[in-house]
């Protein structure tokens, strides 16, 4: 791919422009490093208020689907990523036949449906060195049949959605036959995949950029608490976990990458079961994009993990990430804006700012609601005692989880 450097202009006079398929907060972050950089933006989303298109030169309001806002996309700009990997993947194709799409319909594609993610993560075992938790795929009740008869050894599981699951949503615990029968046919009967529960000591990830011409590069890897299965606080400083799992995930995550050709920012999840020397990795999932887990980057790093989704798709070198201070990212939900009795309130901002290292981002969502992400809160500061005692602070005054 020829290079799309910032500031260039095209043959008609027309500035150099990024394309973004989504407007949640992804794209939003995405816009303001593209920016930075100087380089004009396009978003297509149908919400005339969300977060990326407010803030981007141009809005395509409209389906993704819609054949009309596409070429209008195409149109209007030079390479075209996505924010979030359920956009429909014709989409992708249709965009691919005239211009540079990072990352591509393929790998969006296995990211999408947890079937054929898992099948992937078995294939490249040997080559990533890591495997996925034991699971069965149930789509049919004959397969449900076959789970119950032959795989007890899968129970306790949790059975998740093959499609449109994230932030907990899509899954659930299931700990007797009778409780998994139960569970999918709550869930309409539709394409599940049943995984083992696992006595799970940890979770992280790792971020991986790979450009059009296969550098790769990648930060270390972050450890990750969940709450209600949505991501609450991110350790991100030397020894947030083994070294040797940690040089291990990151491998891992890279192999992956290189594995499915892959152009952009790739996060990977790992489970981390197992105590010390014998702790051990099982991978999770993967999502074809920048990561909630990665924000911390924007603030503690010389480049974010948004810098480089600009640079892979605009076909430019890659610089190595560089950790210049420890970080904890807070996330923020909409119930920071609740009181106890679910009436709206204004969070204490002037005292959590008052704290050293804070760095409040907020993604610009005009209504709160329980659950939802509008902002995140990343602490930065000289040493990893340092950090930890401000976040502390900032989830006492906040009630956020720590």
């Amino acid at each position: 791919m020829t290079p799309i450097y910032p500031g260039s202009v095209d043959a008609a006079g027309r500035p150099a422009t990024l394309g973004v398929l989504g407007g949640g907060q992804l794209g939003r972050m995405f816009v303001h490093a593209a920016q930075r950089l100087g380089y004009f933006t396009a978003v297509l989303e149908p919400d005339a208020q969300s977060p990326a298109g407010l803030v981007s030169h141009h809005h395509i309001q409209t389906d993704y689907n819609d054949p009309a806002g596409l070429a209008q996309l195409a149109r209007l700009c030079q390479a075209i990523t996505t924010e979030f990997e359920n956009v429909p993947a014709q989409a992708l194709q249709m965009l691919a036949r005239t211009r540079p799409v990072a990352p591509g319909a393929a790998g969006v594609g296995i990211a999408q449906n947890r079937i054929e993610e898992k099948a992937h993560f078995t294939a490249c075992a040997n080559l990533s060195g890591v495997t996925c938790a034991p699971y069965a795929v149930i789509e049919t009740p004959a397969q449900l049949q076959a789970v119950l008869d032959d795989r007890a050894d899968l129970l306790p599981g949790i059975l998740k959605t093959a499609r449109l699951g994230y932030d907990g949503k899509g899954q659930v615990r299931v700990r007797t036959a009778a409780e998994l029968a139960a569970a999918w046919a709550e869930m309409g009967s539709v394409a599940c995949v049943l995984e083992k529960l696992l006595p799970l000591t940890a979770e992280c990830s790792v971020l991986v950029a790979r450009g059009w011409d296969g550098q790769v590069v990648s930060f270390a890897a972050q450890r990750n608490v969940h709450v209600d299965g949505i991501l609450a606080v991110t350790h991100a400083y030397e020894g947030n976990m083994p070294p040797a799992l940690a040089t291990r995930a990151r491998a891992a995550a890279v192999s992956l990458a290189q594995h499915l050709d892959y152009v952009g920012v790739l996060c990977v999840e790992f489970f981390v079961v197992g105590e010390g020397e014998h702790a051990d990795l099982i991978i999770n999932e993967m999502a074809p994009r920048p990561h909630n887990s990665g924000h911390y980057t924007l603030d503690a790093c010389n480049v974010s993990q948004f810098d480089l989704q600009v640079h892979t798709l605009a076909g430019l070198p890659l610089p190595e990430p560089r950790q210049h201070s420890p970080a904890i990212m807070l996330n923020l939900l909409g119930e920071v804006w609740l009181d106890a009795s679910g009436q709206p309130r204004e969070p204490d901002w002037a005292s959590v700012l008052r704290l050293p290292g804070t760095h409040l981002h907020l993604y610009g969502k005009a209504q709160a609601r329980a659950g939802r992400k509008m902002g995140h809160l990343t602490i930065t500061g000289p040493d990893v005692a340092s950090v930890q005692t401000v976040a502390r602070q900032v989830a006492g005054l906040l009630g956020l989880p720590f």
